[in-house]
């Protein structure tokens, strides 16, 4: 059809072609992810709660049981060890109680985040929820079952006459740092594992042999020489930034040095690989 000598079709406005709906990068999807999981606080500490009494259902005593298995792992230790090591049982037992108490918090925050991912795969198959919920219900779990156990503190500390000073308040801090450690450690042993299965029985093997070679229930002075070998352990460093300050005693050297580097580093290291890989974790598990 012709109008005015040019056909229709070349006197009709082109349509403007239509501009493809912006897809959020990988780096925005996981701050994403991490906004939505600390936003649905209320989700993750109700499944952490849901989570020890399960662990517990149809025991008398409950967790119960785990406080009284940490009392008489301390009191057979503290007899022994303050004898082999001649140290005064009044100063020893509560260096040997907060160091296994912040031991424990440790080693099962990277246990559990290692299964962090995997324990839950048909949650994350069927259920649209953010990845960093799940992290965050391992981490507070422990972090509730620590609280648990901290009730052998002050029993701990009435029976040797050890007091506690103001200085005890910088263990809110430690606490803390320990707490967002625990949060990267797991979302990054949580992706290896469900990639890699070997992850978590090779972590399992190395914790066994990191408790005995980490001033957990033996000093850093033991060292002699060496100590800057303890000084200069991770693991060390964080119990000291949380066990200093209950038996009111100085931080060793670089124990905040190190959790800082450890917990910047970490979260950074964590926040690349989670940005590139988190996608992938509903196929690997």
């Amino acid at each position: 059809m012709i109008v005015a000598g040019k056909p229709l079709s070349a006197q009709a406005d082109p349509i403007p072609p239509t501009k493809p709906a912006a897809t959020p990068n990988r780096a925005r999807l996981a701050l994403r992810d991490l906004a939505s999981g600390l936003g649905q606080h209320w989700l993750w500490r109700a499944m952490a709660m849901q989570d020890i009494v399960l662990r517990y259902r149809g025991s008398v005593l409950g967790p119960l049981w785990l406080t009284f298995s940490t009392a008489i792992m301390i009191a057979a230790m503290g007899f022994v060890y303050s004898q082999i090591f001649h140290l005064d049982p009044v100063r020893y037992v509560p260096f040997l109680t907060l160091g296994l108490l912040v031991w424990q918090f440790i080693s099962s925050v990277i246990t559990d985040g290692c299964s962090a991912f995997m324990s839950v795969q048909h949650a994350i198959q069927q259920v649209r929820l953010p990845y960093t919920v799940h992290v965050l219900r391992s981490v507070f779990r422990n972090l509730l079952i620590l609280g648990h156990n901290a009730v052998l503190i002050p029993i701990v500390f009435l029976l040797m006459g050890h007091g506690i000073g103001w200085g005890a308040l910088m263990v809110i801090p430690g606490l803390i740092l320990l707490c967002v450690n625990g949060f990267w450690i797991s979302i990054l042993l949580g992706m290896l594992s469900a990639r890699f299965r070997d992850v978590p029985p090779i972590v399992a093997a190395l914790l066994q042999v990191i408790f005995f070679v980490t001033p957990v229930f033996w000093t850093v002075e033991t060292l002699g020489k060496y100590r800057h070998v303890g000084d200069f352990n991770p693991l060390f460093a964080a119990i000291d930034v949380v066990r200093a300050p209950l038996l009111d005693e100085p931080f060793a050297p670089y124990s905040w040095s190190i959790v800082g580097i450890m917990t910047v580093g970490g979260l950074l290291v964590t926040a690349i690989f989670f940005s590139r890989f988190r996608s992938r974790i509903a196929y690997w598990v």
